[in-house]
């Protein structure tokens, strides 16, 4: 896969390209982790000829280096933590407990701002594909995957334009039966960002946009 992407609208189509055997299937489902999924997976959901829902995550960085995952939240009160940067980093419990609440805030107000009233999408019985820009960590897509899959799908897929070899390992290890697809994994890793030309941040104003874009009901495959 010739690196770097475009943007996260290419990257998008090519792995809905990669992703093309699902098309047609009546039990799929697109699931974005905002906000940098959201692009990407509004053209999967687009070539798929699948419905596109949400599935919200919020990272939870280390104090001196926010980018740096420790862990992440979903909903449904999900938590995944990472041990290894949490002892090589010395983060205290208070740490840990006061990230957690003030990430638990911006989930609460960003699931208000996307879905509304909204509810979110059953995911029992379903084929469910999770789609984000990219895994450096994995932390935030192992929360995904382990929200998922306590709903019972019938199977569950990871999507990803890159990723590194490690995430990947991780990811794959969450859940049983999840399979994980990721069109590139260079090596170094050392960022998402550093595989996409244009990777400016995705706003708030461009997931709400393109999430009503999917939900018009021409839009909706099912």
């Amino acid at each position: 896969m010739p690196l770097p992407f475009a943007d996260r609208t290419e990257a998008g189509r090519l792995l809905g390209e990669a992703l093309l055997d699902y098309r047609g299937r009546m039990d799929l489902l697109v699931l974005a982790l905002p906000r940098g999924g959201v692009p990407v997976a509004a053209e999967v959901a687009r070539l798929l000829e699948a419905p596109l829902d949400l599935m919200l995550v919020r990272k939870l960085g280390v104090p001196i280096q926010p980018e740096l995952a420790m862990g992440a939240i979903a909903t449904g009160g999900a938590r995944v933590l990472n041990p290894e940067i949490i002892r090589a980093l010395s983060i205290t419990q208070q740490q840990l407990d006061r990230i957690t609440e003030v990430e638990r805030l911006e989930f609460e107000r960003r699931e208000q701002l996307y879905r509304g009233r909204r509810p979110p999408r059953e995911l029992s019985g379903r084929c469910v594909i999770l789609v984000d820009d990219g895994l450096a960590t994995g932390a935030s897509m192992r929360v995904a995957v382990q929200a998922a899959a306590a709903q019972g799908p019938a199977e569950l897929v990871v999507a990803v334009p890159v990723a590194s070899l490690e995430a990947v390992q991780l990811v794959s290890e969450q859940a049983n039966q999840v399979q994980v697809v990721a069109l590139a994994t260079p090596e170094p890793f050392i960022g998402v960002g550093r595989w996409y030309q244009a990777f400016t941040q995705t706003t708030d104003a461009e997931v709400r946009a393109l999430l009503e874009q999917a939900w018009q009901p021409e839009h909706r495959p099912r």
